[in-house]
Formats: C-alpha cells, structure tokens, sequence
C-alpha cells in the first residue's frame, strides 16, 4: 500500500498569499509606472491611485484619495470615511502631500496590520516618482539654460564684432554729413535729405551703443546706488507717458531696501527698458506694478504688467538681440538684449514669468551692498 505523501495548505494560509500577491503585483506596477518617462506626472499619480484597491482586502469597498502640492487624484467613487489610512508623502526637499485609503464606515471593514505596511510603502515609492522627476526637471531647465548662455554668449561675440567694425564709418558719414549741412550752400530739397542721413546715421550708432552694451564692450561705472530713489527718479519721466496711455503705475518699494554696486546709467536704462516694454504689451492700458524687496543679502526688483503676456516659445528668444514680436517701426529688437546685457554686467541674475493673455513679470536679483564699519 503506498503512502499518500500529499498534503493540505491551510486556508489562512492560501488567503494570506494570496493576499501578498495582490500587494506585491501592485508595488510592481507603480515601479513600472515610475519608468515611463512618456507620461506626465498626472497621468502617473492618477494610475497609481486606480492600482492601489486591488490591491487591498476588499478592493470593491476601498476608495484612494492622493493630494500633491495641492492637486488631487481620487477614485471614481472616493467617498471620505474615518475608517481610512493615510500616509505622508515627503522627499528630502520637501513634504508634498498625503496618501488616503479609505473602507465605508457602515461596512464594518477592518484594515489589516500589513495593509498599513503596504500604504506606507505605496507612499514612499510615490514619494520617489515625485522626487526622480522633480531632479529630471530640474536638470533639463539648468541645460535649456546652459544652452540659452553659450547662444548668448555667441551672439554676444559677434555682435561685439560688428559693431566695432560699423562704429569707424557711421562715425565718418556722420561727421561729413554734418559738416555738409553746415559749411555747402544746398538747397533746401537737400538740406532735407542730408538731415535724413544724419538721423539714419544716428539711429545706427545708437544700434551699434546698444549692441556693445549687449555684449559688455561698455563697461559699468559702478558705485553704491539707491535702486528705489533711482525707480523714483526714472519712472518720473514715464508717468506723462504712462498716463496718456491708460497705463497705471503702482508702486510697492521697500523703505529698508539696501544700496546695490551698480552704474546709476545703465540700470536707469534696465528700468526704462523694461517699463517701455511693459507699456508696450498694453497697448489699451493696464497697470505697471514695480517693487523692492530685500532677502538677506538678495535685493529684487519686480516689474510686472497686466498686458499680453507670451508663450513659451517667446520665452525662450526674447533676450536674442533683434528678437521682436512688434512691428518694425516699433523697436529694433534690441532692448531686451541691453537689459540681458547689463544685467549680466552686474554680476545679476533676471528672471521672467509670463502668461498669455495675462501679463509678465521681471525680477531682477542682485546683491545688497553693506559698507563695512570701522
């Protein structure tokens, strides 16, 4: 008589795997979620809230609820419950949210002790999609950077090249142009047309001052400067203009701002520019708001307007001299690229945040200065 050898697995014991299947397969299926870089982080989070009832005991009566940096994925039929589990999401940088998982009240469900653990571990590898693809987009923001500098700095180059090249004969039709409108006798038809010479000629050298402040052939006066009573001082010569425009100017300085090094000229021009081009983007009016701020021994400046605003793709090209969304007559395109230039100059960061239809923003971030005291 043989012997029957086989044996009979204890139905805890076949429920318990199977229950550790069910939590291992979804474990797997978030990791493989956090591989697909073709995705959006949306689209992520959202497949990763509709994975986790399978995984739980009773998936049918389980409802997720996940909220990161205040934008919220649920279940179709998320119903909040005090019979629920809820995990932090943090990374290193920061917290981002919590992870919620919740049984009917009525129902009477009770979570079990591993399907505390398995929520728990949801969180952290949620926690680790949110901080790789935090490091990816940092990292390709820093190389659109790195290229947009070396594209700038090339750019930089030959303009410097060109306008010192250009500088030595718009200097000599200059001077002949006007020595022929003072000494020749002409008629009056060409007295005209050598007075359009000469302000065609000035136009151009005022490109060419431009282009060399652009690529820092001019280089800054710098001294301790007062940036609100140099705001002050320029925005009272805009204010006529401003105001025949329906343009608003709004002002929020801060009255402990310190002193910068900086060359009073040039960042009097920073301000124009940058305020000329906000008038600009409204052509039927708004507001210009302007402030200071200083952060330990970070000092902004933020100008900003109610106009136009661009998209991304301007974003990306309004500092490249001779860049321009206007019409012909309204700019060389070059005003941007000074105040790029400038900015640089000063060992100075600028920085823009524009939406369509809604406005733009300049910071420009520089160093307070603070005399030393004997």
């Amino acid at each position: 008589m043989k012997k029957d050898f086989r044996f009979q697995i204890p139905e805890d014991s076949v429920s318990a795997l199977k229950e550790r299947i069910k939590e291992l397969s979804c474990l797997y299926r978030i990791a493989e979620l956090a591989n697909q870089q073709e995705l959006e982080t949306a689209d992520v989070l959202q497949a990763c809230v509709d994975i986790i009832p399978a995984a739980m005991q009773f998936p049918e009566s389980t409802t997720v609820k996940l909220v990161v940096d205040n934008n919220v994925f649920k279940t179709k039929d998320f119903v909040p419950s005090i019979n629920m589990l809820s995990a932090e999401l943090s990374t290193q940088f920061s917290a981002h949210g919590t992870l919620q998982v919740c049984y009917p009240a009525q129902d009477k469900l009770i979570f079990l002790h591993e399907e505390r653990k398995l929520i728990d571990t949801i969180a952290q590898h949620i926690s680790l999609i949110l901080e790789r693809r935090s490091i990816q987009e940092y990292n390709a923001k820093m190389q659109e950077q790195l290229r947009h500098a070396d594209r700038l700095a090339t750019i930089g180059q030959l303009s410097a090249g060109i306008a010192h090249e250009i500088n030595e004969p718009l200097s000599a039709i200059l001077g002949f142009a006007q020595l022929v409108v003072e000494e020749a006798p002409l008629p009056d038809t060409a007295k005209e047309d050598m007075q359009k010479i000469i302000n065609a000629t000035l136009h151009a050298r005022e490109v060419v001052r431009k282009l060399m402040l652009f690529s820092r052939q001019v280089p800054p006066k710098m001294v301790p400067v007062d940036l609100n009573k140099l705001i002050e001082d320029g925005f009272y010569f805009l204010e006529n203009r401003c105001e025949k425009q329906g343009v608003e100017i709004a002002r929020n300085l801060d009255p402990n701002l310190p002193t910068v090094i900086a060359d009073p000229g040039q960042m009097h021009q920073v301000l124009v520019n940058l305020s000329v081009n906000a008038m600009q983007a409204m052509p039927e009016g708004g507001i210009i708001s302007i402030s200071t701020k200083s952060r330990g021994s970070e000092v902004t400046i933020s100008i900003s307007d109610t106009g136009i605003g661009m998209d991304a793709g301007v974003l990306q090209r309004i500092f490249i001299p001779f860049f321009s969304t206007k019409d012909i007559d309204q700019g060389t395109g070059l005003g941007l690229s000074v105040v790029h230039g400038i900015v640089s100059a000063h060992n100075a960061a600028i920085t823009v945040d524009s939406t369509p239809g809604k406005g733009s923003t300049f910071k420009i971030l520089m160093k307070a200065y603070h005399e030393d005291k004997p």
